[in-house]
Formats: C-alpha cells, sequence, structure tokens
C-alpha cells in the first residue's frame, strides 16, 4: 500500500519515497504502454472524484524522470506513477525524491474546492457529475423544478468565496458515514467506505460539509474570484455550470 500523504496535507510538494515496484500501465489514449513505479509514499494525488491525477518529476542518484499522470490501477488498486515513454527507470529498492507539479496541482486544488462551494450555493440540490482540469472546471445538477438563476449563483459563490472560509478536512467511522446520508452530495461518485473511515470536507461554520478526498485550498480566499462561463443542457433535467477562475494565482 501507498501512503497518500496530500490527504493529510495537500501542500506537500515533495517527499522521499522507495520504489516499491516498477511496471508499465497502457494509456486510455490507445498509445504504447508507457512505464510506471509504485512508491511506499507520495505525495501525487491519484485520478479520481474529477480531479486529474498530479504531474511532477521522479529524482534519484542514477537519474530522473517526468511523471505525466498518476493514476489508481483498478485492478490491483496500486498507485502508478507514469512515466514518459523513453524514461530511465529507477530499480525496485532504489531511493527517490517525488516533486509535484506544484502551480497545476494548486489550480485543481483552487477548482475542486470552488466546486464545493457551488453546492453551498445552491443547497439541497445534488450533483449529478464534475471535472477539473487547469483552465476550467464543470459540476453538473439535476435542475428539475429549480429556478436556476445564473447571476444570482454566480454572485452567492464569489460572496462565499470572499467570506475567507477555512477550509479543513476530518474523519468519520463507516457506520457513522451511513447513518448521515445527506452528507451525500453527488449522484455519481460514492464516498469512498470500505476502509473503515471516511474523509470528510469541511468549508467554514456550517457552509460545506461532505466526504471527498480530493484535494483543496486551506482557506476559500486562495479561490480568487470565479465567473459561470456557460450553462449547458445536459438532458431532461441536467444542467452543466462550467466555471473559470479570473485569475492565474491567488
Amino acid at each position: 500500500m501507498t501512503q497518500l500523504l496530500f490527504r493529510d496535507d495537500a501542500y506537500l510538494r515533495s517527499t522521499t519515497a522507495r520504489v516499491m515496484t516498477v511496471t508499465e500501465t497502457a494509456p486510455r489514449d490507445g498509445s504504447a504502454p508507457k512505464p510506471a513505479v509504485v512508491l511506499d509514499q507520495t505525495v501525487c494525488y491519484y485520478e479520481s472524484g474529477g480531479q486529474p491525477g498530479d504531474a511532477g518529476e521522479l529524482s534519484w542518484s542514477g537519474g530522473s524522470a517526468t511523471i505525466i499522470d498518476t493514476r489508481r490501477d483498478r485492478d490491483s488498486g496500486a498507485i502508478l506513477h507514469v512515466l514518459a515513454e523513453d524514461a530511465v527507470l529507477p530499480a525496485v529498492g532504489e531511493g527517490v525524491t517525488v516533486t509535484l507539479d506544484w502551480p497545476r496541482r494548486h489550480l485543481h486544488m483552487r477548482y475542486h474546492t470552488a466546486l464545493h462551494l457551488i453546492c453551498a450555493a445552491l443547497p439541497g440540490i445534488l450533483a449529478t457529475g464534475n471535472a477539473i482540469d487547469t483552465t476550467k472546471a464543470r459540476i453538473d445538477f439535476d435542475l428539475s423544478g429549480v429556478a436556476f438563476d445564473r447571476d444570482a449563483t454566480e454572485a452567492r459563490l464569489n460572496e462565499l468565496i470572499a467570506g475567507n472560509h477555512d477550509v479543513t478536512t476530518q474523519w468519520i467511522s463507516d457506520e457513522e458515514m451511513a447513518a448521515q446520508p445527506e452528507l451525500v452530495r453527488t449522484m455519481s461518485v460514492a464516498p469512498p467506505t470500505g476502509a473503515g473511515r471516511v474523509r470528510l470536507l469541511n468549508i467554514g461554520n456550517g457552509v460545506d460539509l461532505q466526504p471527498c478526498g480530493g484535494t483543496h485550498v486551506k482557506n476559500t480566499r486562495e479561490i480568487g474570484p470565479v465567473k459561470i462561463v456557460k450553462v449547458e443542457n445536459k438532458g431532461k433535467q441536467n444542467r452543466r455550470l462550467v466555471i473559470q477562475l479570473l485569475s492565474a494565482s491567488a
């Protein structure tokens, strides 16, 4: 098992680690298999919940390689640090340093936290899907029977961002999670239960509380101003809200 350091500290940009396995993975775009390494611990977030896997750099005494993606193997559950096709590979047992592409990760953190605040701006409405990249993010809602006001939602979202709300995490047991189904705000992604405990994201004093395994900023002010750039119809009930950050950094 790889220790996931980002779950306790999303701002940790690098760590030392040891290579447990050297393998390969088939990219989803159909291109040739690429080498991958499994480490005993990592700062790299693996693709899940609509948030992309991290990129970065792997270095050791004998060389270095670019991490182009981080993902979880569907069969084994191993966390794969996917390397460039022609990468020089470290040996099993080698001590390495893992370093994040921090500007890319921090954009993901800002967008991910902003999506939580959209949920807070639309209380009682379930999300049906979401996706994040470095230029935009989108979240889908079941807005059937709801009088949706785009301008009012955007204004409320930016009001929450400007509220300087602290963002923290806490853990509850699987049993506590099962007893509080109202905490689940999405229809498409189930809480990560089965390990005995569930991680909750808590924004401010009652602003938002829901299960989430992703990475987020420490305070909402780090997000900066956000604009809802598009609202799309996705079927009879679903509406897709696309947002963009108005500053490259906050």
